[in-house]
């Protein structure tokens, strides 16, 4: 792969719930796209603009549970650890046509119902500045996941909050991997979006330097528990895949069964720690410029005791970073409740 400079790339104009567009090769037509569901995906539009998004299905009551899980976190660590809640919409908050609204629930309630739920921890939100962007690339059309641009733009924000140095994109080399077809036709047994592949664009930072350490867990057969770890070993934070791959995701630090521990040559005493699922892997290479430390730390893998972790490290900063699907399952927030006490 190879840099080369990106310009902001357009896709269907859209805002959260908004009116749907269907090209063809003569024009823009302002009417519905076709949609349809399999699997619990929706799948929007046609060809090249082929869209498939992950239904959501949760409710006031689950963003309530994850708020008070940051609150108990912030009551636990107290006045010297600043903690944040940044819950990231899933793209269908977005791109979901009228038509479709009874397959997806609106996000945007329980994201605000979350953060009048916060008692000291302050709310990162991202939700204004991704509708804003919502006509750039900022979504995979063939993937669960955002794209990398999607989470710079919450990065930003987030140090806007954290009030932390950042820097523009213009102080990043960008890489593509072309061809990707991600998760989706695996998630919706539907292999249509296959012929529409979309270019993979990632972005890794100049004029700062930075060292990786993992702790690689080994899991059991169901890929749930863990039964071993590696002792720590220091590998590149960003992955190379070969075009046409579809692991391009996991560009950010190979995946999420793993601790990892980025040291920066930034020196402002300020420490991160990020509590996230896999959306939040493409956050932390935004934050290099931002802390001089940042630990990374997955919501269904950690088997030390968060308490000890965090004073160990001297950690500064706590984010919560999760998509709204795991944001709304009472699994996550189990598991933040556990790592307290285990």
């Amino acid at each position: 792969m190879t840099a080369l400079t990106v310009t902001a790339m357009t896709i269907l104009p859209a805002t959260s719930h908004a009116q749907g567009y269907y090209y063809d090769d003569d024009d823009w037509h302002e009417t519905e796209m076709p949609v349809r569901r399999t699997n619990g995906i929706m799948i929007l539009g046609k060809g090249s603009e082929m869209r498939y998004m992950s239904c959501y299905g949760g409710c006031p009551d689950n963003g309530e549970a994850y708020a008070q899980t940051a609150n108990t976190y912030k009551k636990t660590f107290g006045r010297n650890v600043n903690v944040y809640l940044m819950p990231i919409p899933l793209a269908v908050e977005f791109y979901c046509p009228p038509t479709a609204y009874e397959w997806s629930r609106e996000q945007l309630p329980v994201m605000m119902h979350m953060f009048d739920c916060l008692e000291g921890v302050k709310a990162v939100d991202i939700y204004p500045t991704l509708s804003e962007h919502s006509d750039e690339r900022i979504y995979s059309r063939t993937d669960h996941h955002w794209l990398p641009l999607g989470a710079y733009y919450a990065a930003e924000k987030f140090a806007r909050v954290a009030k932390v140095p950042f820097k523009k994109l213009n102080n990043y080399d960008a890489y593509v991997v072309h061809d990707f077809v991600g998760t989706m036709p695996k998630f919706s047994k539907d292999n249509a979006i296959r012929r529409f592949p979309e270019d993979f664009v990632y972005y890794v930072p100049r004029g700062v330097r930075f060292t990786t350490t993992y702790i690689n867990y080994t899991l059991d057969g169901a890929r749930k528990n863990i039964i071993g770890e590696t002792e720590p070993m220091v590998h590149d934070f960003f992955m190379k895949y070969k075009d046409g791959s579809a692991a391009a995701y996991s560009t950010f630090m190979g995946g999420d069964a793993k601790i990892v521990k980025v040291e920066t040559s930034t020196r402002n005493h300020r420490r991160l720690m990020i509590l996230k699922d896999s959306f939040g892997n493409a956050l932390p290479g935004y934050l290099f410029y931002s802390f001089e430390e940042i630990h990374v730390i997955d919501c269904r893998y950690f088997n030390r005791n968060m308490i000890d972790y965090v004073k160990g490290n001297k950690i500064t900063d706590i984010l919560f970073a999760n998509n709204m699907g795991h944001a709304s399952n009472s699994a996550t927030w189990e598991m933040y409740l556990k790592y307290l006490e285990q």
